[in-house]
């Protein structure tokens, strides 16, 4: 893999995201990358370490997802001070297919990137829209 920025590993992510696949896949990913949620629901890890056990539980994941990504809207990146940070915000549409319904929900991101993988990545969700969107 050669060397990729911290915008081309997020531009990654979201191919990886709209062909159904989990967004991080393993080869983005450095041997001790470490993985924060910090809004995530009761039950779900909030803080996630190495490349294979990430890979893995982002793999499960993906698979017990009802749901069908399908466009990134609204997406701006910011540049930081660090060269190897980028602050990504974002607006994930999908679609639920046993009951076809769309909707949508925001996303924050605070990646960062050392040698072409990503070493940290903490996701802020907007949990209230993504609980309705699953629930209704």
């Amino acid at each position: 893999m050669s060397e990729q920025t911290p915008r081309e590993l997020f531009a990654r992510f979201q191919r990886n995201a709209l062909a159904g696949e989990p967004g991080l896949d393993e080869e983005m990913l450095a041997e001790d990358v470490v993985i924060e949620m910090p809004f995530a629901p009761d039950g779900h890890a909030r803080r996630m370490e190495g490349r294979a056990a990430i890979a893995a539980r982002l793999r499960e994941g993906r698979e017990a997802l009802p749901v069908v990504f399908e466009e990134f809207r609204d997406v701006v990146i910011h540049e930081t001070a660090d060269p190897e940070v980028i602050v990504a915000e974002y607006v994930m549409v999908a679609s639920m297919p046993a009951g076809g319904r769309r909707a949508s929900a925001n996303f924050a991101v605070v990646l960062r990137a050392r040698d072409g993988r990503v070493v940290h990545w903490r996701e802020y969700q907007d949990r209230a829209a993504i609980s309705e969107s699953l629930a209704g």
